[in-house]
């Protein structure tokens, strides 16, 4: 399909460079099948589900991967600023760099600052290798749990490029930008419709009677990136590391055999359970990577309706959604939603779609 016809204009204002608060006060677009809105609250979520629903959220836990330091010893120090995107073993991690001209192969990059106690100040990495893709390969001189608490030290949450543009980080975000569900560290960038959830609207899904289950995707830095190119069908997916345990699968599972339905909270965790699903839409057990990428005319087997954020224009993600509840729908939706205030992308308002065609 050609990538034009994903394109909308957003209005600067309509971006959200915080969340709001409480979480659960945030605003939801209901988008219903046929396309019919109704303008709600995430806080009625609970209202909008049955008995024996099961939502499906991801606990993956966001990295402190924004890291800033110098290249040193080779000429004059150059700034440099890197933000870690996979981690290939317990010493070295993709990673894209600004500026990238400034680093060749062999150089070495000195993370943080002396003056610090811990860890002395600093940490160094060298630059292993420079991919094709932009991306260079750092290979770092601590290993395992010291490298993991390094960074956890000298690095910073790893906002959008939308909102790092417009201001710095700073110590909100590092709690704002995290679900209550964060476990199991590896993302570098939060899956954003979890960012809704309290305790209080938990416990309210409880009382009505609607499970929830965990899976994990490690969200890569690629969730930013627009679709450059002019047809979807020569995009490259990158890809992420996610794991749907025995216990999770066959809870669904069981949900579904019930009547019960399959909420995604989020893209990650539909492309997650799309991943591991079997053709009859049975989930089974997942540990691996995955570089799903879905598009209209995709044919759904594990989700019946999605909570997602609003997205960019031209992404992945609104190709997505546009799969998952229509293209003219979600255009309409979106129109609707720019016109009513609605606030866009990580730090902002939520959808719920309903999908026209039952999951397999």
């Amino acid at each position: 399909m050609r990538t034009d016809l994903f394109d909308f204009e957003l209005p600067a204002g309509s971006i959200a460079l915080r969340p709001a608060s409480p979480r659960d006060s945030a605003r939801m677009l209901v988008v219903q099948p046929g396309g019919v809105l109704r303008d709600q609250g995430v806080v009625d979520l609970p209202q909008w589900l049955r008995h024996g629903d099961r939502l499906v959220v991801n606990d993956t836990r966001v990295i402190p991967a924004q890291l800033s330091g110098r290249r040193i010893g080779r000429g004059a120090e150059a700034k440099i600023a890197a933000t870690l995107i996979e981690r290939l073993d317990g010493s070295r991690w993709r990673a894209l760099v600004k500026p990238a001209k400034k680093l060749d192969e062999g150089d070495i990059v000195r993370f943080g600052s002396e003056g610090k106690v811990c860890l002395l100040g600093h940490l160094d990495a060298q630059v292993e290798r420079r991919g094709a893709d932009g991306a260079i390969t750092l290979s770092f001189s601590f290993h395992g749990p010291a490298l993991d608490q390094a960074i956890a030290d000298l690095g910073a949450p790893p906002l959008p490029p939308y909102i790092a543009s417009r201001r710095a980080p700073d110590e909100r975000d590092a709690a704002d930008y995290q679900t209550m569900f964060a476990a199991h560290e590896g993302a570098v960038a939060a899956p954003t419709a979890g960012l809704h959830f309290t305790p209080g609207l938990e416990q309210a899904l409880y009382e009505r009677g609607i499970g929830i289950n965990r899976l994990t995707l490690h969200v890569g830095a690629g969730t930013f990136l627009p679709v450059k190119v002019e047809d979807t069908t020569a995009h490259r997916m990158h890809s992420e590391w996610g794991t749907i345990g025995r216990e999770t699968a066959d809870a669904l599972n069981a949900a579904r055999a019930n009547g019960g339905r399959i909420v995604a909270v989020g893209t990650t965790s539909l492309r997650l359970l799309e991943s591991a699903a079997a053709e009859d839409g049975t989930i089974r057990p997942f540990a691996g990577d995955t570089a799903i990428f879905i598009t209209p005319g995709y044919r759904f087997r594990a989700v019946d309706i999605l909570m997602t954020n609003f997205h960019l224009p031209r992404s992945t993600l609104f190709m997505l959604v546009s799969a998952f509840s229509g293209m003219d729908a979600m255009k309409q939706a979106y129109r609707h939603a720019i016109a009513g205030g609605y606030r866009f992308y990580s730090y902002g308002d939520a959808c719920l779609l309903f999908h026209d065609k039952p999951a397999a």
